[in-house]
């Protein structure tokens, strides 16, 4: 078979660039920094503008909360006020703060019930001036996250999907298709004994589950900082990956 011709090259770097944006935009990302993670992620880092689903690894509070922080982090490193969807009173703010998002970036609209909180979902994404939205929602079908991959393309606003279940058996629902570009579960790991109890980072195993256009991926890293930035723990520091295997670092 003979070789593309350079003209046929181009051709198709134009109309991949011309996929890539939205009315006109050319698409943004989010890059996490870290070389072994960015180029897992088709643009080099989450795609602005669009939907992203995260969930804890377990139906534990625990691992719910390590999903909680792992979209803060993500939120704060937009820059802008964040909207943050929910129907339970337990987010807990200075947990949210320790991740990178301040009280006076945040807020929080609090709904009856889960159909409410996916109306504000939509209509934070369709506003324009927030640079993020975070809803918790137990369930996503893809009509729905249609709708809010729409609406967040409409203003470049990130979009992140914080799955809750109050019962074990809701947790399914996770493994439907979204239109979601990507999908993340969050589990707490015991971090390394340390002489000093109580003080040690949190650390994470994230679970890159599907992203479009890549391969998935599991990584170990420590919490977000007061940045919204994530760590490679120590013990993994001066370690090359292994083939195929991405791992969250510390900053660039």
């Amino acid at each position: 078979m003979p070789a593309p011709s350079r003209s046929t090259l181009t051709d198709l770097r134009a109309r991949i660039r011309r996929l890539e944006t939205v009315d006109g935009r050319e698409r943004t990302y989010l890059p996490f920094g870290i070389r072994e993670i960015d180029q897992r992620l088709p643009g080099g880092g989450l795609a602005l503008g669009s939907l992203h689903e995260v969930a804890g690894g377990g139906s534990g509070a625990i691992d719910g909360a390590a999903a909680a922080g792992f979209c803060a982090g993500i939120a704060a490193r937009t820059g802008g006020q964040v909207l943050w969807c929910l129907t339970r009173l337990d987010l807990f703010p200075p947990g949210i703060a320790q991740a990178g998002l301040p009280p006076e970036r945040l807020i929080r609209v609090r709904v009856d019930d889960e159909k409410s909180v996916l109306l504000a979902f939509e209509e934070g994404l369709r506003h324009g001036s927030l640079t993020a939205v975070v809803a918790e929602v137990a369930k996503l079908d893809m009509t729905t996250s249609r709708r809010l991959q729409l609406a967040a393309e409409s203003t470049g606003t990130l979009a992140l999907a914080l799955r809750r279940w109050r019962r074990e058996t809701e947790a399914g629902d996770f493994g439907q298709p979204t239109a979601a570009r990507t999908k993340w579960r969050v589990s707490e790991v015991m971090p390394e004994a340390l002489s000093v109890p109580g003080v040690a980072r949190a650390r994470w195993a994230l679970e890159l589950l599907r992203v479009q256009g890549a391969n998935c991926a599991d990584f170990i890293v420590d919490a977000c900082d007061e940045q919204g930035f994530i760590a490679l723990p120590s013990v993994l520091a001066d370690r090359t990956a292994a083939p195929d295997v991405g791992i969250w670092g510390a900053r660039a």
